[in-house]
């Protein structure tokens, strides 16, 4: 789950980072409000998930309140790649000397935590990492040990940070690097992290994902940063319905069984889409262990429920769950869905049972589904039938 700019900065001050001054506002009123009560200049920023509001006019400086009031006017309802602005943060203003960056994330490749930091911040990480590669110290961390200030002095160390501030960057690494243990996250990044004129080191900017896994043992607590509102309608569905699913912008809708299957549906299917008008897999879905007729309805119903698909492509490979048990479960989704199954369906079915579960879908004879003898011919199927 990643969180808005407010939502980082309240846990950053929670666990001691430094950050300035902010306040949540909806409104131009409120944002002029906010603006009185932390006096001074301060920094109207949009709350999106999205990178590039500054670029994008998302963040403006105000010196009084009433140019606060006018930054809010152009910003609220301002639209950000797709995200539109419902809510900005009053931030007070700061002194800046120089900007920094510093981030800890989740390195799955190394099966390792990964600390990077540059002594030049204030613009995309991913640009810098083109550009000047040099400039951005990679540190692999050991989940075990962490970042103690050690760690955190050879990772300023190596991002070239002047001596006389390795200690006071150091300091807020392992604050930073609470946070991320604390909160069990998989990325925490701040963008920047800026020395004032003034000498103090502040987190100006910060960016944090949470483990969704450990929501609801660890900590139950992160349901109040969710966003319900702004999430996509059929992911919601999906998980209300305890489904693995994540949307994607195709045409053929995706259902298999296991992470490492539907990863090579999506390959596979976007490989066959190449001959058939460019189209893409629409979705990831994994039922997971079980398909029976249910969870096989709430699987359809959910991708049925994008239109941008045209067909859909069930890759199932029996193991503890037979193929007969998923064919079943297909036949008798599709009488539960009715007339809201209107798209046709490539069914391809391999292991446990699997001549017996092609004959009970062949019994069928539903006019909607297609049997396929292998991956490759379902996929190729699925999106000649999307581009019909």
């Amino acid at each position: 789950m990643d969180l808005y700019e407010y939502q980082a900065r309240d846990l950053f001050e929670k666990y001691e980072v430094p950050v300035l001054a902010g306040i949540v506002a909806d409104t131009p009123e409120e944002v002029k409000a906010a603006a009185e009560k932390l006096g001074g200049v301060v920094v109207v920023k949009a709350q999106v998930k999205v990178g590039g509001r500054g670029k994008a006019g998302g963040v403006k400086v105000a010196k009084s309140p009433d140019e606060a009031y006018q930054a809010a006017q152009a910003i609220l309802g301002l639209d950000i790649k797709g995200h539109v602005v419902k809510r900005v943060m009053v931030a007070a203003g700061a002194n800046i000397d120089r900007e920094f960056y510093f981030s800890v994330l989740l390195d799955r490749s190394n099966r390792s935590y990964l600390a990077m930091s540059s002594v030049e911040g204030g613009m995309e990480i991913e640009q810098l990492a083109v550009e000047k590669p040099e400039a951005l110290a990679r540190i692999e961390v050991d989940p075990l040990t962490g970042i103690d200030e050690a760690k955190a002095i050879e990772i300023a160390k190596a991002a070239n940070f002047p001596e006389e501030l390795v200690s006071k960057v150091a300091n807020v690494f392992v604050k930073l690097y609470d946070v991320y243990k604390g909160e069990d996250a998989t990325l925490v990044e701040v963008n920047p992290l800026v020395l004032t004129g003034e000498g103090d080191v502040i987190a100006l900017d910060g960016k944090v994902s949470l483990d969704e896994n450990a929501s609801e043992v660890r900590h139950p607590e992160h349901e109040e940063l969710e966003d319900k509102g702004a999430a996509d309608p059929l992911e919601a569905k999906a998980k209300a319905a305890g489904l693995n699913y994540v949307k994607l912008d195709g045409q053929v809708g995706i259902i298999g069984n296991g992470a490492g299957l539907v990863m090579s549906t999506l390959d596979v299917t976007a490989y066959a889409g190449e001959n058939h008008g460019g189209v893409k897999p629409a979705n990831f879905l994994d039922i997971g262990g079980g398909a029976n007729a249910q969870v096989m309805a709430s699987g359809l119903d959910v991708i049925l429920g994008d239109e941008q698909v045209k067909s859909v492509f069930v890759n199932v490979f029996g193991g503890i769950t037979s193929c007969v048990a998923v064919a079943e479960g297909i036949v008798k989704a599709l009488e539960i869905l009715g007339d809201a199954a209107s798209k046709p369906l490539v069914v391809r079915l391999d292991g446990n049972q699997v001549e017996e579960g092609r004959a009970i879908l062949a019994k069928a004879n539903h006019p909607l589904v297609t049997l396929a003898a292998g991956m490759d011919e379902g996929a190729d199927k699925a999106a000649e039938l999307a581009n019909a």
